[in-house]
């Protein structure tokens, strides 16, 4: 019989096409995890892995079983979840995924909320990038995904949380009397500064931009907001920063100037996203209320208040 460990093995390998990535993520050695996709592959009578110089590919039969497997990934998590927590998500511990450009200015204000409203439950928190974050979502690694939608997946569901304008950040001292708004011309590609490949913010920023020229990119690619910031305040060029960044640091950056664009002003939607077999509706829709509640911008949080927990959160 198929063990859950080589279904986990199997389905981190099928993500990343390499042994020694796979490997890692498993915290495994390269020839421990190779050796149980052997076994399953042998167990199974049939080839699941095509190795060859250039990389790993999946056979047809590799697809369909990595598919199977994170279903069956997914199944299990939600079958010890359910168990566990004997019929509540908010008890016990609760495994959440925040990308990059949301985790530091929200979970400082989500997380005393949290300790307050439901003092039995332990948050075990993941920062890392959208791919990744619902690729643990859906194999059962994370139960709930605080990002930005939406998300193109049938086997996840999704709840929209408050919407998150951009701004126009600029050296202050090169700044132009605009009126308070941004303009377009200021968004020449051979300035811009964005975040590294990966983020979901890197890509949405240049569909704000349009139609640009996105082979006259600089090469650059930051890790963090922070860094983006900085650059602009050496007066390195420009970047757009989402509303919860400037409110989070109280409206007011040193040295940089902070435009509106026209309305329509373009925004991204936060919500929080979570397995459809995930058998706790009622309080997944207690924590995006939370979560909603603590969004930057409200001073202090929406207080909220709960009963037993399990139940659905009330103003």
């Amino acid at each position: 019989m198929l063990s859950t460990r080589q279904l986990r093995y199997f389905e981190a390998l099928a993500r990343h096409l390499h042994f020694g990535r796979a490997a890692e993520e498993c915290a495994v050695t390269q020839p421990a995890l190779s050796m149980q996709i052997r076994d399953m592959e042998t167990y199974l009578a049939v080839e699941l892995v095509e190795r060859g110089r250039t990389g790993v590919r999946l056979t047809a039969a590799g697809e369909e079983a990595a598919e199977r497997a994170r279903g069956v990934l997914a199944a299990l998590a939600d079958l010890e979840r359910s168990v566990r927590a004997r019929g509540c998500l908010l008890e016990g511990r609760l495994r959440l995924g925040v990308i990059p450009s949301v985790a530091p200015y929200l979970l400082p204000r989500l997380l005393p909320e949290v300790g307050r409203l439901y003092p039995g439950l332990e948050l075990a928190l993941r920062e890392t990038q959208t791919e990744q974050l619902l690729a643990e979502l859906s194999t059962g690694s994370l139960d709930l995904v605080i990002l930005s939608l939406p998300v193109e997946d049938p086997a996840l569901a999704s709840l929209a949380l408050f919407d998150d304008a951009f701004l126009l950040a600029v050296p202050e001292a090169g700044a132009r009397p605009l009126g308070g708004l941004a303009s377009p011309d200021q968004l020449a590609p051979e300035d811009l500064l964005l975040l590294e490949d990966g983020h979901c913010f890197r890509d949405q920023a240049l569909q704000v931009c349009g139609t640009m020229d996105q082979r006259r990119l600089r090469r650059f690619g930051a890790t963090s907001l922070s860094t983006l910031v900085q650059l602009v305040a050496n007066q390195q060029g420009v970047t757009l920063l989402p509303e919860m960044y400037v409110t989070s640091e109280g409206g007011h950056i040193p040295r940089v100037h902070l435009l509106r664009f026209p309305d329509p002003q373009p925004y991204r939607t936060i919500g929080l996203v979570w397995r459809r077999t995930l058998p706790f509706t009622g309080d997944v829709e207690a924590f995006a209320r939370l979560v909603e509640s603590c969004r930057p911008g409200l001073s202090p949080p929406a207080r909220l208040v709960t009963g037993t927990p399990g139940a659905r959160a009330g103003a």
